[in-house]
């Protein structure tokens, strides 16, 4: 189990692709640069989907953690 020093939570269980990507897309502005969002999701697509995004973007995914809820830790790189 990661244990990363969290800034914010967000709560995206039950929402469908691509709807996780869209929200965490609207709320890394509202961290510091090098904080970090701590993601739960149900939607088992945000496994490849958040590195996909981060990749495109400029941020980091630190860890992932399957299960239920999905745990997927991002860090606010720019």
């Amino acid at each position: 189990m990661a244990d990363y020093d969290v800034t914010k939570v967000l709560d995206l269980k039950g929402l469908p692709c691509p709807m996780p990507v869209v929200r965490i897309s609207q709320e890394i502005g509202s961290v510091a640069v090098g904080q970090v969002i701590e993601v739960h999701t149900t939607d088992p697509g945000s496994l490849s989907d958040f590195p996909a995004w981060a990749k495109t973007t400029g941020h980091e995914v630190l860890a992932s953690e399957p299960g239920d809820p999905i745990r997927i830790f991002v860090k606010r790189l720019k």
